[in-house]
């Protein structure tokens, strides 16, 4: 038997579990992060809110554990949220959840677990763990459309050698079914899909007003440099939309990159979107060691993406400042800058870091 702190949020994954891991036996207590949200919404954003906290005590106290909050407002406003303005203002399109994977859940929330003489924290990620060689692999989750290696990939060996993750080998839907067999008051609990601190607004609002120099209108031209029309700020485009543009074509016209110097939008027709190669840096490599030679595996550049076949070259391999170049068998619409690309042998999930530039071709 072990002592184990599982993260709740008041979401039926996390609480089935917790309700599995107190049926196997073990020392089950429940622990739920407050994060930042903005002030005066706090009841609007898409975690930590009243709601769910009264929802994750209701769990806690049917299946019998203990539970408690954990204060993590301060650093979550100063890791995660500047990291999203930052980005922006870079014309990066970010991942905030990476960092909160990183910093908040498994930096504070695992500290908080230790002090408590845990074994281990326990999270409703729908990802699988395994030991080979000694190492500890990150494995994707038996339901392909759930599985979030990808958002894990941030983690390292001492880390996972702390982590449980009890869900990870089973569909969403017996989820679902097991939530109701242990008659959680969170059982038909919709799934949250929008970034936690946005108070179930959209994101350009909420840049408005923390980074209104990231929402500044500026030229759209093509790759000529011809001027086409005006922006509303690089914040509201994403690499490879068509739509919203504002201007006028005889020919679809898609964004291709943002020139945040420039303050320039780019774009061009469908033939010019596509790239190959780009440059991934800040690399985690889950195994705690850097490739030395190139070698093929595939990639994703965003959660949702399909995995593509890539080379993939270790530029620098010091672990601490890890980079690597990707080199893609078919070029890629929508590489996007900010976002994460993360590597996979099959099942196993080596590793990723952060989509530094693509070169247009």
């Amino acid at each position: 038997m072990s002592k184990i702190v599982v993260a709740m949020s008041g979401g039926v994954d996390s609480s089935v579990a917790a309700a599995l891991l107190k049926e196997q036996g073990h020392e089950v207590s429940g622990m739920m992060l407050r994060l930042w949200s903005q002030p005066g919404k706090e009841s609007e954003n898409a975690c930590c809110t009243l709601e769910s906290v009264s929802l994750a005590e209701q769990v806690a106290r049917q299946l019998g554990i203990p539970f408690r909050t954990v204060d993590a407002k301060q650093p979550f406003r100063e890791i995660v949220v500047e990291y999203f303005l930052e980005s922006h203002l870079r014309g990066e399109t970010p991942n905030p959840c990476l960092m909160c994977n990183r910093h908040i859940r498994w930096g504070i929330l695992l500290e908080e677990a230790q002090k408590l003489g845990a074994d281990y924290l326990a999270t409703g990620h729908y990802v699988r763990t395994r030991e080979k060689d000694g190492v500890i692999q990150l494995l994707r989750g038996v339901d392909k459309g759930k599985d979030q290696a990808y958002v894990l990939h941030v983690l390292n060996q001492a880390q996972l050698n702390r982590s449980l993750f009890p869900i990870g080998a089973y569909p969403k839907s017996e989820i679902r079914a097991m939530a109701r067999r242990f008659n959680l008051p969170v059982a038909e609990k919709a799934d949250s899909q929008d970034l936690c601190f946005l108070s179930g607004g959209d994101y350009r609002d909420f840049l408005r007003e923390y980074a209104p120099e990231s929402i500044q209108v500026g030229e759209i031209r093509n790759r000529k440099g011809e001027v086409l029309g005006k922006h509303q700020g690089l914040a509201n485009y994403t690499i490879g939309q068509r739509k919203g543009l504002g201007i006028s074509s005889p020919r679809p016209l898609y964004v291709l990159a943002k020139n945040q110097r420039e303050n320039l939008l780019i774009v061009g027709e469908k033939a010019e979107l596509g790239q190959k190669t780009m440059r991934v840096t800040n690399v985690n490599w889950i195994s705690g060691v850097t490739p030395a030679e190139k070698f093929r595996a595939q990639v994703k550049i965003r959660y949702t993406a399909r995995e593509a076949w890539a080379e993939i070259e270790p530029i620098h391999v010091e672990l601490s400042s890890a980079e690597v170049s990707v080199t893609f068998d078919e070029p890629l619409r929508d590489i996007t800058p900010g976002q994460a690309a993360v590597f996979y042998d099959g099942e196993v999930c080596l590793g990723g870091g952060m989509i530094k530039t693509a070169n247009l071709r």
